[in-house]
């Protein structure tokens, strides 16, 4: 019941539709008049001048926590970015991953460039972008391109159409096998996508298991490492591969974060 409620949140929230937002903000509304009266009554009384030009309600922040330190992107945006910079590598290249998550993070202490389907418009140290579709032919410019690449929570779109990429049942083992190319043998590639019983739910994403994932990956790269986010929002580090093979380390919506090694 309570994976079904957040699931009912997240679709309502992807269409623009926050209702834990809603109905916090309801709350506040009885605090924010209130608070109103109060600071009205203390400005009467002071001689500072603040004049109070227009109401800017925030009505919801007061029942909200300090910040989050929870859940799948928050997790593997770090995770990844701290092996990145334990690892120094030469080139790291990144695909469709969150700029203002994971790739912020890198560009604060290193270059990084970004390859993705859609185009970004502003300007930011560090980082150098490239607007291509990874599910088509690529520039033999970025065949052995890096030595390092990074593919977070972005592989399970390919070919859904959701970014404006062309529909494509199998794009995403067409995202693989140009990682493959512009990937340097012997180059670290990080990768992340969901992880439960496999299925598709259009337009958002696909949904891996475990079983297929290795199938599909034992060809091209080699497991250095495994971590996972369950479905709680909580990492798992250093985890078998052989605990999570049967019920996808028991995650309907989890996230599965590889570290692999180019063959």
């Amino acid at each position: 019941m309570i994976f079904f409620l957040k699931r009912v949140h997240s679709m309502l929230s992807m269409s623009g539709i926050d209702l834990i937002r809603f109905m916090r903000s309801l709350r506040g509304v009885s605090f924010y008049l209130r608070d109103f009266i109060r600071i009205k009554k203390q400005q009467k009384a002071s001689s500072i001048l603040f004049p109070m030009q227009g109401l800017w309600p925030c009505l919801s922040d007061k029942f909200a926590e300090g910040g989050s330190a929870s859940g799948q992107y928050f997790h593997q945006d770090l995770l990844v970015a701290k092996k990145i910079f334990d690892n120094k590598p030469i080139t790291h290249v990144d695909v469709g991953s969150r700029i203002d998550g994971f790739v912020a993070h890198v560009a604060s202490f290193r270059k990084i460039e970004i390859f993705d389907i859609r185009f970004v418009t502003n300007y930011i140290h560090n980082i150098k972008f490239v607007q291509c579709n990874m599910m088509g032919e690529i520039d033999k410019s970025f065949v052995d391109y890096c030595d390092s690449l990074s593919c977070l929570h972005a592989l399970e779109h390919f070919g859904l159409g959701r970014y404006g990429d062309p529909i494509k049942y199998d794009g995403y083992l067409d995202g693989l096998n140009n990682f493959s190319k512009i990937l340097k043998k012997g180059g670290i590639f990080y990768l992340s996508v969901p992880i439960g019983t496999q299925r598709i739910e259009f337009n958002a994403h696909r949904v891996f298991s475990i079983d297929y994932l290795i199938s599909i990956l034992d060809d091209r790269f080699e497991l250095v490492n495994l971590s996972y986010i369950d479905d709680h929002g909580d990492l798992h580090e250093n985890a078998q591969i052989s605990t999570g093979i049967k019920d996808n380390f028991g995650c309907n919506f989890g996230c599965a974060v590889f570290e692999l090694k180019k063959k």
